[in-house]
C-alpha cells in the first residue's frame, strides 16, 4: 500500500524552464508522494527535444509537477488529472499563479481512459499509486497516443531488478526506450506502438 509521505513534503521545485525554481505546495495529510528532483532532472533531460510544442497529459496529478515541469520547458499544453478534490483546488490554483496552459480535470484517470481523446497526446506522465496495475493503465493509453508518443512510468524498486522491463514484457505494445534506479524509485520511459 502507498505510504502517506506528505508530511515530509512541505513543496516540490520545478527544476529546469521558464519556472525554474519556483515551489508547488504539496497538500498535507494526502496520498501525494512527488517525483524526486534527481528523477524529474533525468527524465526531462531524456525529454528535451520532444518537449517543445508538446500535448502533454499528466494522468494521477497529485501535486502536477510533472506537467507543470513540460510547459516551464517548452510543452504548449498540459492535461492535469486527478480524483482528489483538493488536490484539484490547489493544482487550479497553482496553474493560475504560473499562468500555465494546464487544463486541470476531476475525475478519476482510470475512467478517463476509457475513452479516447478528441486530440492525441506526445507526452504522458503515469505515476499511479503503486499498488495499482500499471500494465492495465498503458493498455487503455493506446488510443491516447500521438505515433510518436513517450510515456514515462514510474514504480517502486525491488533490490536489483528493474520492474520497467517487467512491465515492458508484459505488455506487447511497449518498448522501453529508457529506465534508471533511484533510491526506491524505479522509472522509465516508453513508446506504445499503435
Amino acid at each position: 500500500m502507498r505510504k502517506n509521505r506528505s508530511s515530509a513534503f512541505d513543496s516540490v521545485r520545478i527544476v529546469g524552464g521558464q519556472w525554474r525554481g519556483r515551489r508547488i505546495e504539496v497538500c498535507q495529510n494526502t496520498s501525494v508522494r512527488p517525483t524526486p528532483d534527481r528523477v524529474r532532472e533525468t527524465l526531462f533531460n531524456w525529454l528535451s527535444s520532444a518537449l517543445p510544442s508538446a500535448r502533454c497529459l499528466d494522468l494521477f496529478s497529485g501535486t502536477g509537477v510533472l506537467g507543470f515541469e513540460a510547459l516551464s520547458r517548452g510543452a504548449d499544453e498540459a492535461w492535469l488529472i486527478e480524483n482528489d478534490p483538493r488536490l484539484v483546488k490547489s493544482l487550479e490554483e497553482q496553474s493560475i499563479l504560473l499562468d500555465a496552459n494546464a487544463r486541470v480535470i476531476k475525475a478519476d484517470a482510470l475512467e478517463i481512459i476509457l475513452k479516447a481523446p478528441s486530440k492525441l497526446f506526445d507526452i504522458i506522465f503515469v505515476d499511479p499509486p503503486y499498488t495499482m496495475n500499471l500494465s492495465e493503465v498503458l493498455l487503455q493509453l493506446s488510443s491516447w497516443v500521438s505515433p510518436d508518443n513517450l510515456v514515462y512510468v514510474e514504480r517502486q524498486a525491488k533490490p536489483r531488478m528493474y520492474p520497467i522491463e517487467q512491465l515492458a514484457d508484459s505488455h506487447p505494445s511497449a518498448i522501453v526506450r529508457k529506465q534508471g534506479l533511484a533510491g526506491q524509485v524505479a522509472y522509465g520511459l516508453l513508446t506504445l506502438k499503435k
